[in-house]
C-alpha cells in the first residue's frame, strides 16, 4: 500500500510539474465556462438603430426617448429620407430603422390610430426578429402609458419590414458561417498538423537542409490545402445557391477574392500554430480549443456580438472569422462592392501579414 501511495504521489508530482497539463485541467474549464456564460445569448443589447421621423412632433420624440432609455437600443443617427436606409444597412452601422408616419400626433388624436414601421437588416434572422419584437414591446409600453393617462384610448400599430431576407430564412445566416468554419478547419487545423507531423517524425530538418529554401518548403506544404480550401468554398457556394436558394447579389469575383484572402489568413495562422507545437496532438488541441470555439462563438456566426460584454466584443476583433462573415454576408445578401467592405478587407490583410511575419520569426529562431 505504501508503494501504491508513493506511485500516486509521483503521478501528482508529474502533473503539477507539467504546465500544459495544469492548463488543460484548470485553465480550459475556467476559460470555457466564462466564454460560454458571457457569449452565448440570444438576447440583444445596445443594438444600433436609426430613426426616420416624418412627423417630428412631441409624441414621436417621447417614443424615441423611450427607445434611448431602453438597454436594448442605441440611436445611431437621424435619417432624412427613405433613400438613406439601404445605404446605412450596406455600411453595416445600423441593424434597424424606425419610421414614423407624417402627422403622427394628429393621427393619434383625430383617428385614434397611428403607424410606425420597423425596417430591419435581416441578414441575421434571429437578431432581426428579436429587434422587431423588442421594438413592438417598447411601443406597446408607450401606448399603455398614454391610454392610462387619457380618457380616449388610441392604438399604435407597428409594421415590420425585413431587408435582404424577407422570409427570415436561417440558412442565409448559416451558409456564410459554415463556410467560415470549414475553411478555418481545413486551412488552419490541417496545415498545423501537417507541418507538425514533419517535425515530429524528424523529416522537417531534412527538408530545411535540402536545396529548397525554408519559405519554399512552407509554401509547398500549404499549397495543397489552399487548393482544397478553394474547392470547398466553391462547393459550399454552389450548394447554397442551387440547393438553399441563397442569392449572390454582389460580385462573384470579389467574393472569391475575399475567400482566398481568408484562406491564406487561416493558413498563416495554421503555420504559426505549427511553429509553437512539438506534436500533432498539441497542434490539434490548439487548433480546436484556440480556433474552433472562438470561431463559432465570437465571430457572430450564431450569437450576436453586440449583446456580449464589452471585453468579449474587444476580443472578437482579433478573430479573422468575424471579419470574413461580415464580408460574405455583405457581398451575398446586400450586394455591396469593395467601397463598403474595404475596412474589413484591410483587417484580414493586416492579420495575414502579422501571422506570416510572426511565423517566419519563429522559424528563424528554430533554425538558429
Amino acid at each position: 500500500m505504501k508503494r501504491f501511495i508513493g506511485f500516486i504521489k509521483k503521478e501528482f508530482y508529474h502533473i503539477f510539474r507539467d504546465k500544459r497539463s495544469l492548463f488543460i485541467l484548470f485553465g480550459m474549464p475556467i476559460a470555457q465556462i466564462l466564454l460560454f456564460g458571457f457569449a452565448i445569448t440570444n438576447e440583444i443589447n445596445n443594438v444600433d438603430i436609426a430613426v426616420l421621423d416624418h412627423s417630428k412632433d412631441f409624441e414621436t420624440q417621447k417614443i424615441i426617448n423611450k427607445l434611448k432609455s431602453s438597454p436594448y437600443f442605441s440611436i445611431e443617427n437621424q435619417l432624412d429620407s427613405e433613400k438613406e436606409i439601404e445605404s446605412e444597412f450596406k455600411k453595416g452601422k445600423v441593424k434597424a430603422v424606425l419610421i414614423f408616419e407624417p402627422n403622427f400626433s394628429q393621427n393619434l388624436v383625430n383617428k385614434k390610430a397611428a403607424t410606425i414601421q420597423t425596417v430591419t437588416d435581416a441578414t441575421e434572422p434571429n437578431v432581426a426578429n428579436t429587434i422587431a419584437n423588442y421594438t413592438s414591446a417598447v411601443v406597446q409600453n408607450y401606448q399603455s402609458q398614454k391610454n392610462s393617462s387619457s380618457g380616449s384610448p388610441a392604438s399604435v400599430e407597428v409594421q415590420s419590414r425585413m431587408f435582404y431576407n424577407p422570409e427570415l430564412k436561417s440558412v442565409f445566416n448559416f451558409v456564410p458561417g459554415v463556410m467560415t468554419v470549414i475553411l478555418m478547419l481545413v486551412s488552419a487545423m490541417m496545415t498545423s498538423i501537417s507541418i507538425t507531423r514533419e517535425k515530429e517524425l524528424g523529416t522537417m530538418e531534412i527538408l530545411l537542409v535540402s536545396p529548397l529554401k525554408p519559405f519554399q518548403v512552407i509554401i509547398g506544404k500549404v499549397f495543397p490545402y489552399v487548393f482544397l480550401s478553394i474547392i470547398n468554398a466553391v462547393v459550399i457556394l454552389l450548394l447554397g445557391y442551387f440547393v438553399f436558394k441563397m442569392p449572390i447579389n454582389g460580385s462573384l469575383f470579389l467574393l472569391l477574392f475575399e475567400s482566398i484572402l481568408f484562406i491564406i489568413s487561416a493558413l498563416s495562422l495554421g503555420i504559426l500554430i505549427s511553429t509553437i507545437s512539438d506534436s500533432q496532438q498539441t497542434a490539434m488541441m490548439l487548433s480546436l480549443m484556440g480556433l474552433m470555439l472562438p470561431v463559432i462563438i465570437l465571430s457572430g456566426f450564431i450569437f450576436p456580438i453586440n449583446s456580449m460584454p464589452v471585453p468579449m466584443q474587444v476580443i472578437s476583433n482579433i478573430i479573422p472569422a468575424k471579419w470574413f462573415i461580415i464580408i460574405v454576408k455583405a457581398i451575398m445578401l446586400k450586394g455591396v462592392g469593395i467601397q463598403y467592405i474595404w475596412k474589413e478587407t484591410l483587417v484580414l490583410i493586416g492579420m495575414t501579414l502579422f501571422f506570416i511575419a510572426l511565423s517566419i520569426k519563429k522559424y528563424k529562431i528554430r533554425l538558429e
